[in-house]
């Protein structure tokens, strides 16, 4: 598990790779990430938005930007902890993701960039 801490909000992510949906002779790779957003600021927030670099080690790299989280735009009271998972798939056995969510204060409209960690997704036989 990989974290980054911007302003008292902690992103946490966790990957895990998932040869039943994957095709290694195709060369589609696909991973999960399960992240966990924990306000510990002394404001409400709301994530707004998404912003995605993917690389795959094939050299390729993919921008995703856009609302929300899976459909949603969770307010976090002080304290408070959103956790969803997704997916991203690959056209080699490993690749590398990172990104910033764009958060609102819910009390001035103050808006941040919060920091998702860079993660790497890598088929468990290549760490051997």
């Amino acid at each position: 598990m990989v974290t980054a801490v911007t302003e008292g909000i902690k992103v946490s992510v966790k990957t895990e790779y998932q040869a039943e949906y994957s095709s290694p002779l195709q060369a589609h790779y696909v991973f999960t990430y399960r992240i966990t957003i924990q306000n510990n600021s002394e404001h409400t927030i709301q994530l707004l938005r998404r912003h995605w670099l993917i690389y795959d080690s094939n050299g390729s790299v993919r921008e995703v930007e856009g609302e929300g989280v899976v459909g949603q735009q969770p307010v976090l009271e002080p304290g408070e902890v959103h956790e969803y998972v997704s997916g991203c798939n690959l056209r080699s056995s490993m690749g590398k993701m990172v990104g910033t969510y764009l958060i609102e204060r819910v009390m001035d409209g103050r808006r941040l960039r919060v920091a998702i960690p860079e993660f790497m997704m890598v088929v468990p036989y290549k760490l051997n």
